[in-house]
C-alpha cells in the first residue's frame, strides 16, 4: 500500500514540476490516470500511474496509445515502480510516450536551495532570445535531456531551458541551456 502512495505522489510532483494543469483524474483497476494540459505548447498529456508491481511491457504502451487517441492527447507518460521491458522502451519512443523510472524523484526538486528555477522557453521566447543575441541554438551552452532538472520539467532535445538563480552580487542571474540527447 505504501508503494501505491509513492507512485501517486510521484505523479502529482511531476504535474507540479512541469506546470501542467490538471483536467481530469480517474482511478481504474491498477492504474491512476491523469489528463493534463501543457501550458507551454497547449497540448493534452495523458499520465498513467501503474500501481501493479509487474514489469511494464509493450501491451501497456499500446493501451496508453489507444487511450491517448480517445482523449485527444498528443503525448503520454507512464510512471511505474517496476521495470520496463526493452520492447516497451523502444515502442514508447515511436509513440511519443515517456517512461518515468523508479529513480525519478518523488519530491519537489526545485524546493532545494541549491537547485535554481528551470523553465522551458515557449516558441516566442525562444525566437526573441535567438534574435537578441544573434545566435543559433547550438551555440548556447548544452544540457543533457537526462539531467535530473531537465527530466523533471520534461525538456526534450531541441528545447531551450531558462535557468534563473539568485546571485549575491547581481541579484538575479539568468542563463540559457540548449537541450541535447543524453
Amino acid at each position: 500500500m505504501n508503494q501505491v502512495r509513492i507512485e501517486i505522489e510521484k505523479a502529482k510532483q511531476l504535474i507540479k514540476m512541469r506546470g501542467y494543469k490538471l483536467l481530469e483524474e480517474e482511478s481504474l483497476d491498477h492504474i491512476v490516470q491523469y489528463l493534463v494540459k501543457d501550458p507551454i505548447n497547449d497540448e493534452k498529456v495523458l499520465i498513467w500511474c501503474i500501481l501493479s508491481g509487474e514489469a511494464v511491457g509493450i501491451h501497456e504502451v499500446e493501451s496508453l496509445e489507444k487511450t491517448m487517441e480517445s482523449k485527444n492527447a498528443s503525448r503520454g507518460i507512464i510512471i511505474a515502480q517496476s521495470v520496463y521491458t526493452h520492447a516497451a522502451g523502444v515502442g514508447s519512443k515511436k509513440k511519443n510516450i515517456e517512461l518515468i523510472s523508479r529513480n525519478f524523484p518523488s519530491f519537489y526538486l526545485f524546493d532545494h536551495i541549491l537547485v535554481p528555477k528551470h523553465e522551458i522557453l515557449n516558441e516566442k521566447e525562444r525566437e526573441e532570445l535567438l534574435q537578441k543575441y544573434r545566435i543559433k541554438p547550438y551555440q548556447l551552452p548544452k544540457i543533457k535531456s537526462s539531467d535530473p532538472a531537465a527530466r523533471a520539467i520534461g525538456a526534450r532535445p531541441g528545447d531551450i531551458i531558462k535557468i534563473t538563480r539568485d546571485s549575491p552580487t547581481a541579484g538575479k542571474y539568468v542563463s540559457y541551456r540548449y537541450v541535447i540527447e543524453g
